[in-house]
């Protein structure tokens, strides 16, 4: 193993991406080097493009999505990823060539990926981010503490699905928006899944007032977490929209109820004591009913169905017939009478509001 003094300026022409948004450039002081390196999940990693692939860009710190080009330095965190309609990937055991595997800015290499999907873009690491006292750069370095239960939660929507792109977010996004009609203040996370900035801020444009995720509390994705690992990140998330005195939190789980960490997390009683009730996102009629027969089973509360079925109606009235709940759409989901269909409690903030307007 061996350390290069690097520059800031070289530091600041690398593009960084949304993962390792939250770091301080000015703490990184130099480069690991060596074959003997084996990067941890978190680490930040400067690395160089060596080849396009499926992503093609980067999701920057701030939102905007960077054109990746050969050659480029980038900044990102190695993590593990499960996607089943991209990749599988896991952090490798050296710092030898690997793979930007999501367009946040994780690294990895990939074991499986889906056969609609090209190839990964592949990365050459030049060295993890060291200190000033030679100590690696981790995203944990940047979480958020787990504060002291002193704020009662508010009234907790999850938003669960069958799988990757049912609907989910676009579920918790339409909710957020119809809540805030109805005079809510809405905090919103993202609890598991791999990170990129494009479903947080999603939530943010529908009008949440905070929005969080897993990375926020020291980690870029939840594959391969422990169950102790996830609850905490419910919990510090949980407990961070409630100081923010909100009325409402939607919380989003990503990836699909036969997934491992989700299936653990909805298993889990920390799940159980945060969560008021559930929507589940779905992209067919079957896929709802047995989706909600799998919650039922475990006894979480879901009270409405949504995601990509609602684009048609017949699906609407299969599903709806064959689950006994109502199935809201996005129009359904953004309007102020989302409140009162779901039975959230007003909350006085809220109430004031309605008054004054």
């Amino acid at each position: 193993m061996n350390t290069l003094l690097i520059s800031q300026e070289r530091l600041l022409q690398a593009k960084i991406a949304y993962t390792p948004r939250n770091l301080k450039l000015d703490a990184a002081a130099a480069l690991l080097q060596g074959d003997e390196v084996i990067p941890d999940a978190g680490d930040m990693v400067l690395a160089k493009v060596t080849k396009i692939g499926h992503h093609s860009g980067l999701e920057l710190a701030h939102g905007r999505r960077s054109a990746l080009f050969a050659g480029d330095e980038i900044i990102v965190c190695y993590g593990d990823r499960y996607a089943p309609d991209q990749f599988e990937a896991q952090v490798p055991d050296d710092l030898q060539a690997c793979d930007l595997v999501a367009s946040g800015g994780i690294a990895a290499r990939v074991n499986y990926r889906h056969a609609s999907v090209k190839a990964p873009t592949s990365i050459e690491p030049i060295g993890l981010l060291l200190d000033s006292h030679n100590q690696r750069i981790n995203l944990r370095d940047t979480a958020l503490p787990k504060l002291v239960s002193l704020f009662p939660r508010p009234y907790t929507i999850a938003v669960t699905g069958t799988a990757m792109n049912a609907g989910k977010t676009t579920t918790a996004a339409t909710l957020i928006r119809g809540l805030v009609n109805a005079g809510y203040t809405v905090g919103a996370a993202k609890v598991t899944g791999t990170g990129s900035g494009r479903d947080t801020w999603l939530m943010t444009d529908a009008g949440s007032k905070l929005t969080l995720d897993f990375t926020h509390a020291g980690f870029p994705s939840t594959y391969l977490l422990a169950p102790e690992q996830t609850g905490h990140i419910v919990e510090t998330l949980v407990m961070h929209l409630s100081a923010a005195k909100v009325d409402a939190i939607v919380l989003e789980v990503a990836d699909g109820l036969l997934q491992r960490e989700t299936a653990a997390l909805l298993d889990s009683k920390v799940f159980a004591r945060s969560v008021d009730s559930m929507i589940f996102a779905a992209g067919d009629a079957m896929g709802a009913v047995a989706g909600i027969e799998h919650l039922k089973r475990k006894n979480l509360p879901v009270s409405a169905v949504s995601g990509r079925l609602t684009a048609s109606p017949l699906a609407i009235i299969e599903t709806e017939y064959a689950t006994g709940l109502p199935v809201f759409d996005k129009a359904e989901l953004s309007s102020p009478t989302i409140a009162s269909a779901l039975h959230i409690p007003l909350q006085a903030s809220s109430l004031r509001k309605i008054l004054a307007g």
